[in-house]
């Protein structure tokens, strides 16, 4: 007899791009992204894009769900958590994902003119680099590419 499971697994991607679509609706560029503990599955943080709304070229969502958690555990070091986010970090955040040891990166499009993860600078390529997550590139690539041309062509 198998056991049933009361709730069925949470697509975490599928939250990062709920929270991308939050960010488009508030005028934000449209990147959503996820922090969980892969272990629990627990989402950890939830947050978009939020550079407009607090007038901070850092509020990238990457950055702010590594604060978010970070602070709250007290801890500046996260290596057993996972983040799921709908377009490959730019170097800023490839570099705060290092230094708070984040275990994996899971992320949708890739940024040919923005990203440092395999696009750009390959942060975590470099020898200077202490510490290199697993990286997973392509989860929702058309969805978060889509989102981010709907985005700029309202714009324009």
């Amino acid at each position: 007899m198998s056991e049933l499971h009361p709730h069925p697994p949470v697509n975490f991607m599928d939250l990062a791009f709920r929270q991308a679509e939050a960010a488009f609706e508030r005028n934000e560029v449209p990147i959503g992204a996820v922090l969980v503990d892969p272990a629990t599955g627990e989402v950890l943080a939830a947050d978009h894009n939020r550079v407009e709304e607090l007038h901070d070229p850092t509020a990238h969502a990457e950055i702010l769900v590594i604060r978010a958690v970070a602070t709250s555990r007290q801890e500046k070091r996260l290596p057993f958590a996972d983040l799921y986010v709908t377009l490959e970090p730019c170097p800023m955040c490839a570099t705060a994902i290092s230094f708070a040891r984040l275990r994996r990166v899971i992320y949708g499009a890739p940024d040919p003119k923005g990203g440092g993860v395999e696009s750009g600078p390959k942060l975590y390529a470099l020898p200077t680099c202490h510490h290199r997550p697993q990286v997973i590139g392509g989860s929702g690539e058309e969805r978060s590419a889509e989102l981010l041309r709907r985005f700029f062509k309202a714009r324009r």
